[in-house]
């Protein structure tokens, strides 16, 4: 709950100060699901028109090119 309460209170802050249109919220929970390193952690991505070409697939489109951070490929 405590984490939650956290998203809302981030989410509220970056409304305040950016105006975003909308938000990417994503948590990677197992090895399945893409989990990397064992702790966990919330993805709050802010979102504005146009900042990709097709915002479709939310957060795995978000930065493609910084997607396979594990593999030091460019």
């Amino acid at each position: 709950m405590a984490m939650l309460e956290l998203l809302d209170q981030a989410k509220q802050q970056l409304q305040l100060e950016f105006g975003p249109a909308g938000y990417n919220i994503g948590i990677n929970d197992g090895a399945a699901a893409g989990q990397t390193i064992g702790h966990l952690h919330i993805h709050l991505i802010p979102r504005y028109p146009g900042d990709r070409p097709d915002p479709r697939g939310g957060v795995r489109w978000v930065m493609p090119d910084k997607a396979d951070y594990w593999t030091g490929r460019p």
